[in-house]
């Protein structure tokens, strides 16, 4: 082999081995470095308590500085997910592909696929059946303001629009640049079979501050999306249905569900 062979194999290989460790990478640079500091810092106090309790610090902390080091999550990694930036990705999602969490629904309520559209379609109606909205503003018919109940008492809010839509069949909407959360979701009104009314179809996908691992504390407690937003369309399908709108304690409140349309 000449010498200028040997360089470009060296050359291919490096570059081969660069690709491959760009590749591991799942963790944005927020996440490491809050693990690279955390973490040895964990492992720092966990060695100085000389108990089985300050080894088993120790060891998750180590964990924790090993994935802000590389970047890797081997958890992560298991479940499909990564929250590292990608280079060319689409400026307009709000959630990149493979990011975030994604929560998909589905109910049928025994009314008309345009009667259930128009409802959803003015957004200021939606805090009257998800919980977790506390109140949507419409600026015009492609933007609005959202503001939803976070952990502890606190709120965050967030522009949106509505990028794709159907009459009658989809809305599709997400967040703008600056949203505490970006998300993005989309509702499908489709003619059930047998003609017993139309199923409504939820996809909801978002980004949580603190990743993947935020939403898994959430749901400790008690924050699950999916329950959620279960709970919602039981509610939408109730205001449609019966007329009635559900109050905190998700008991009927006898309002009608043409009220405020």
């Amino acid at each position: 082999m000449t010498a200028n062979e040997t360089v470009l194999t060296q050359s291919n290989g490096e570059r081969e081995a660069a690709i491959r460790s760009q590749s591991l990478i799942n963790v944005n640079e927020f996440e490491r470095w809050a693990s690279a500091i955390g973490g040895g810092a964990l492992a720092l106090y966990g060695l100085t308590r000389g108990t089985f309790t300050g080894v088993t610090l120790a060891l998750f902390g180590g964990a924790l500085l090993h994935r802000g080091v590389t970047g890797h999550c081997h958890l992560y990694e298991t479940i499909g997910v990564s929250t590292a930036s990608r280079e060319g990705a689409n400026p307009n999602v709000s959630v990149r592909g493979g990011q975030g969490i994604k929560v998909e629904k589905s109910l049928t309520i025994n009314r008309a696929p345009e009667e259930l559209y128009r409802f959803w379609r003015n957004f200021e109606n939606l805090p009257r059946f998800m919980s977790h909205i506390e109140e949507v503003r419409v600026n015009d018919p492609q933007h609005s303001h959202w503001i939803v109940k976070g952990p502890a008492g606190t709120s965050v809010e967030w522009d949106a629009e509505v990028y794709n839509e159907k009459e009658n069949e989809l809305i599709a909407w997400r967040s703008l640049a600056g949203a505490d959360v970006d998300n993005a979701g989309s509702v499908r009104f489709m003619p059930a079979l047998g003609g017993r009314g139309t199923e409504v179809r939820v996809s909801l996908k978002y980004d949580p501050p603190a990743g993947t691992v935020g939403a898994t504390v959430a749901r400790l407690f008690g924050e699950n999306p999916e329950q959620q937003i279960e709970e919602d369309l039981r509610r939408f399908k109730r205001v449609m249905e019966a007329g009635e709108v559900a109050t905190v304690e998700d008991q009927p409140s006898g309002r009608s569900a043409t009220a405020g349309k």
